[in-house]
């Protein structure tokens, strides 16, 4: 096995390539998983995650004197994976969000729309630089955000729409 992963084989380069693409992807979905307080799952894809570098970097660093070609497919599956994976993450979705929205329009409809779609939302009165405002906050799962979204923009599309990640919550309304 390790004669043929250092030799020249077009199936080299294809390894190099869906290994490296697989391992950055892993490793991506890890750094996400770790900040989102999932340890075990976290260091599970992190145990896959190395034992896929070592083979694939081991082969790239042996060979890339006599086959430079080696390095640059693993730089190009490097960069590909890494968009990959902030997309894989991004279809996951893990974790919760907060959506603020500020209006200066009435949102009776907005906040009937969202409670029938089981959200929770909190009305604040404000006042802005050009007079009266509604802050309305909805804590939501990140899976939600863009239905949620799309919405907000179909019932007050000059709205301002903040979306920011919650790290701990404690308390209130989050349908499963």
């Amino acid at each position: 096995m390790l004669e043929f992963l250092q030799s020249n084989s077009i199936w080299v380069y294809f390894i190099i390539f869906f290994g490296k693409i697989t391992e950055v992807t892993f490793a991506t979905v890890r750094i996400v998983l770790v900040n989102k307080g999932e340890r075990i799952k976290g260091s599970i894809i992190a145990l896959v995650e190395v034992i896929l570098w070592i083979f694939i970097t081991g082969t790239v660093i042996v060979g890339f004197t006599q086959a430079p070609l080696k390095a640059l497919v693993f730089a190009a599956a490097f960069a590909l994976g890494t968009y990959l994976g902030s997309w894989l993450e991004d279809q996951i979705a893990l974790g919760l969000s907060t959506i603020q929205i500020i209006t200066s329009e009435d949102p009776a409809a907005l906040i009937a729309a969202l409670r029938a779609n089981n959200l929770a939302v909190t009305t604040i009165d404000a006042e802005g630089r050009e007079g009266a405002r509604k802050i309305l906050s909805i804590h939501l799962k990140r899976k939600r955000i863009r239905k949620t979204v799309k919405l907000i923009n179909n019932s007050i599309p000059n709205c301002m729409i903040t979306v920011t990640d919650v790290k701990v919550l404690k308390g209130g309304y989050i349908r499963k």
